[in-house]
C-alpha cells in the first residue's frame, strides 16, 4: 500500500467489520459531538489534511474527469443524508487497494482499486454512503477530540495518526507518541455503535438516492471472500476485525424489506472505470489489456471499453488509433462530458487546434458545469498561446469557483505568457494560499512586489494581501506552539 506512512486510507473492510443489530436498537450519536468539538474546528482540520494530500502526496490522483464524477455521485448521496448541508469533497487516490476513507470536515478519499472492484454503481455508492454517514454523525470528530486545550496543529497530527493506524499500527503508534496524545491509541477503531449507526444511515442514504440497496451486501460478500483468500496480505487491523457472516446477514435482512427494482449504472460510472483501468501499468500494457477485453467481449459496455482503449492509445501517443476508437464510440451513441474532453484533446494532439477548441466550446454549452471541460479548454488556450483569451476565461470562471486551485494556476500561466510578472506571482500566491502554504504565498507576494511591472492598483492589492498573509503566518505559529 502506498500511503501507510502518511494519512493512509480507511480500509473498506475496517469501517464495516462489526456485528450488526436491528436498526431500531441503534443510538443516535451525531449530536453529542457538537458539544465537544465545533464543526468549524473539524472542517479546519480536514482542510489542512487535504492541503497536505494535494501538496505532497504522489498518490493523489489529479484527474478532473474522475474527480468530477466522484463529486457528482457523492453529492447525490450526501443530498439525502441526515445533514445535506454539511459540504463534502470527494477525491481519488491512485492505489489498487480496495479502500475508501473519511476525514474530518467532509473530505472523502476513494482508491482507484475500489472503483475497479465495484461491479455496479450501486456497490460504489454503498461504500460512499457509509463513509458519508461517518462524517455527518461526527464519528471521526469524536475520535480525535481530547481536550478543548489541544491546538489545531496537534489535532491534525492526531487525525493523521488515526487514519494511518487503520493500515499500519506501528506507524500510527509513533505518530501518536509525537502528538503527546497516547490516550487516543485506545480509540483507533470505530466503535460498534459508530459502525452500526453508519451502517443504518448508509443504507437509508443508498435507498433514498435511488440506488440498488442489494449492492452493499453483494460487494461485501465478495470482499469477505477476497479477505479469506489473501488473509496474509491484509492490514493488521483487517486481520483483527474481519468481515463477519452476521454482518452480511444483517444487510440482507434489511434488503428484504425493500421491493426489488433494477437500477442501471450511469454511463459516467462505466467510463470512469474504463479510464482508471487505462491508467494502470505502461501505455502498451494498458492498450493490450483493453484490446483483450474488447476481443473477448468481457465488458458491460462496449462504449466504455472503447473509451478506455482510446485513452490508453492517447497515453501511448497513438493519436490516430485514439481518434478511431472515439469515432466508433460516436457511432455507438455514447454521450458524456469526458468523451468530449478526450475527443478535444486528441484533436489538439493531432495539431488541429481550431477543431479541438471548437469541440471544447460546443461541449461546454452542453455540459456547462463540467470542470473537466473548463480546465481542458483553458489549458488548450494556453498551449495555443492565446494568453489574453485564457486569462479572460480563467477570470470569468473564478467568479463561479473563487477557490479553485486549477483556475488560479490557469490565471498564473496566462499572466506568465503575457509577460506580466507581478500579476503572475500574485496569482501564484493564491495557489499557495488555497493549498495551505502560507510561507510560499508570502514568498510569491514578495516577488510580485519586486517585479516592477505592477500599476498602482495592482501594487495596492499585492501589499494588502501580503500584510494579511503575514498576520496569518503569526497566527499559525502561535497555533503550532500550542
Amino acid at each position: 500500500m502506498r500511503l501507510p506512512q502518511r494519512f493512509v486510507a480507511l480500509t473498506l473492510a475496517l469501517a464495516l467489520a462489526v456485528q450488526p443489530v436491528a436498526a431500531d436498537e441503534l443510538p443516535e450519536l451525531g449530536d453529542v459531538a457538537s458539544s465537544e468539538f465545533s464543526l468549524s474546528t473539524e472542517k479546519k482540520i480536514g482542510q489542512q489534511i487535504m492541503h497536505d494530500i494535494r501538496w505532497r502526496e504522489p498518490a493523489y490522483l489529479d484527474d478532473a474527469d474522475i474527480e468530477v464524477y466522484l463529486n457528482q455521485l457523492g453529492n447525490r448521496l450526501a443530498a439525502v443524508s441526515s445533514d445535506p448541508g454539511f459540504g463534502f469533497t470527494f477525491f481519488a487516490i491512485n492505489d489498487q487497494n480496495i479502500n475508501a476513507f473519511a476525514m474530518p470536515g467532509g473530505y472523502i478519499g476513494v482508491h482507484t482499486g475500489l472503483i475497479l472492484s465495484s461491479q455496479t454503481e450501486s456497490e460504489l455508492a454503498g461504500v460512499l454512503a457509509h463513509e458519508i454517514s461517518h462524517v455527518t454523525q461526527r464519528h471521526i470528530a469524536r475520535q480525535i477530540y481530547q481536550s478543548k486545550q489541544i491546538g489545531i496543529a496537534s489535532m491534525v497530527a492526531m487525525a493523521l495518526a488515526l487514519l494511518a493506524a487503520r493500515s499500519n499500527g506501528q506507524v500510527a503508534g509513533a505518530a501518536i507518541a509525537t502528538t503527546q496524545a497516547g490516550a487516543i491509541s485506545s480509540q483507533l477503531a470505530f466503535s460498534r455503535d459508530f459502525e452500526r449507526e453508519a451502517d443504518r444511515q448508509g443504507f437509508d442514504i443508498l435507498r433514498k438516492a435511488g440506488f440498488d440497496v442489494r449492492g452493499m451486501a453483494a460487494f461485501f460478500a465478495r470482499l469477505q471472500q477476497a479477505v479469506r483468500l489473501y488473509e496474509n496480505n491484509a492490514t493488521a487491523y483487517l486481520r483483527t476485525h474481519p468481515l463477519t457472516g452476521e454482518r452480511l446477514t444483517d444487510m440482507q435482512n434489511r434488503e428484504q424489506a425493500i421491493p426489488y427494482r433494477q437500477v442501471a449504472d450511469s454511463p459516467d460510472f462505466q467510463l470512469v472505470r474504463a479510464k482508471v483501468r487505462a491508467m494502470q501499468g505502461t501505455p502498451r500494457e494498458a492498450v493490450k489489456d483493453l484490446e483483450n477485453l474488447l476481443q473477448e467481449k468481457k465488458f458491460a459496455s462496449e462504449g466504455a471499453i472503447r473509451f478506455g482503449l482510446a485513452f490508453a492509445r492517447y497515453r501511448s501517443r497513438d493519436w490516430a488509433g485514439a481518434a478511431q476508437e472515439l469515432e466508433t464510440m460516436r457511432q455507438l451513441k455514447v454521450s458524456a462530458a469526458m468523451f468530449e474532453h478526450l475527443r478535444a484533446d486528441v484533436r489538439l494532439a493531432q495539431g488541429d487546434t481550431a477543431a479541438g477548441l471548437a469541440i471544447y466550446r460546443d461541449a461546454m454549452v452542453r455540459y456547462p458545469l463540467n470542470l473537466g471541460l473548463i480546465y481542458g479548454y483553458g489549458a488548450a488556450l494556453i498551449t495555443a498561446r492565446r494568453h489574453d483569451d485564457a486569462l479572460r476565461f480563467a477570470e470569468s470562471q473564478l467568479r463561479n469557483y473563487p477557490e479553485d486551485v486549477r483556475l488560479h494556476k490557469m490565471r498564473a500561466e496566462s499572466y506568465a505568457g503575457l509577460g506580466q510578472r507581478a500579476m503572475q506571482h500574485r496569482a501564484l500566491a493564491e495557489v499557495f494560499i488555497l493549498q495551505g502554504q502560507t510561507a510560499g504565498a508570502i514568498e510569491q507576494l514578495q516577488l510580485a512586489q519586486q517585479a516592477g511591472d505592477a500599476n498602482f492598483y495592482e501594487m495596492s492589492s499585492i501589499d494588502a494581501r501580503l500584510r494579511e498573509m503575514r498576520r496569518r503566518q503569526v497566527e499559525e505559529m502561535k497555533e503550532k506552539r500550542n
